[in-house]
């Protein structure tokens, strides 16, 4: 990233204290370091660049607004801070992402992730988007639900055995169960409703969806998404589900249905499903 006014290289010290040591990770418009610590532990930098002449972006509000909100597999917002052009997050330092995961299987095995494995991580992540679904987080003294809007692998980090969510730059507050909004998110995991400008509270259950999907088979349920900007309007189509068992495809099915209503009641109960039919086949 060029042009700012700090080099993200290592040694830097973008805050008095924070050293980085080695970037590890990179995304559309963000990178991640490991740093060293003032007191010599280590953390994770979150760099995402800004203006530094314009106030606050409405994602830097978001990330502000949610900090006070914990549980046990959110990966929590230690610190926010602005530095020569960029915001930065400190984070806990986490093993990988689920996406690294599935890299390292399709290298190593040439195989995607075990059902057992990725019910244990993703059974994880449900109970931390049910959390955050539920009408029971105080915003600006109103008590709101959470739409996180980009669940996918590359989110979902390890420490450990325990998954964490992060990353929630485009997450939505809100009173509704469906409301008019813009289409943000990763096309690839975005449910049928953005498209169309509309966000519900089974939007996460349709990314959560794809995401068992693509840790499953190492690919998608649905063909590549147009090049450039995905038209207005876009409609989804019928998923393809043959690359897991049938009973794997039912579950999933449901979850991936176009009509926000027709899907589970809960991530959570999406993820008990799948993990009984998965305990059955390795029985078997």
């Amino acid at each position: 990233m060029s042009g700012r006014g700090i080099q993200l290289v290592p040694g830097t010290e973008p805050y008095p204290g924070y050293q980085l040591l080695q970037r590890i990770g990179q995304g559309g418009w963000s990178e991640v370091w490991k740093a060293r610590e003032p007191d010599g532990g280590e953390c994770a930098l979150k760099f995402m660049p800004c203006d530094p002449g314009m106030a606050p972006s409405r994602e830097v509000r978001a990330l502000q607004a949610l900090r006070p909100i914990k549980h046990e597999h959110i990966l929590e917002n230690r610190h926010i801070w602005c530095c020569a052009g960029y915001v930065v997050i400190v984070m806990d330092l986490c093993d990988g992402s689920l996406l690294d995961l599935l890299d390292v299987y399709l290298r190593e095995v040439d195989d995607a992730i075990q059902a057992e494995q990725v019910c244990h991580f993703l059974g994880q992540a449900a109970a931390a988007i049910d959390f955050l679904n539920t009408r029971r987080h105080l915003i600006n003294d109103q008590r709101m639900a959470i739409r996180h809007c980009d669940v996918k692998p590359s989110n979902m980090l390890i420490h450990g055995q325990k998954l964490k969510l992060a990353d929630f730059s485009v997450a939505v507050p809100t009173t509704e169960n469906m409301q008019r909004h813009r289409a943000d998110g990763t096309p690839a995991y975005l449910a049928p409703e953005v498209f169309q400008g509309w966000l519900s509270d089974r939007t996460d259950q349709y990314a959560l969806a794809v995401s068992y999907y693509q840790l499953r088979t190492g690919g998608f349920p649905f063909p590549a998404l147009p090049r450039g900007k995905v038209p207005k309007g876009y409609v989804r189509p019928a998923p393809d589900l043959s690359g897991v068992t049938p009973r794997e495809g039912e579950v999933l099915a449901r979850a991936l249905a176009p009509v926000p209503h027709d899907r589970w009641r809960s991530c959570a109960y999406m993820m008990q499903l799948l993990e009984a039919y998965c305990a059955v086949s390795s029985s078997a």
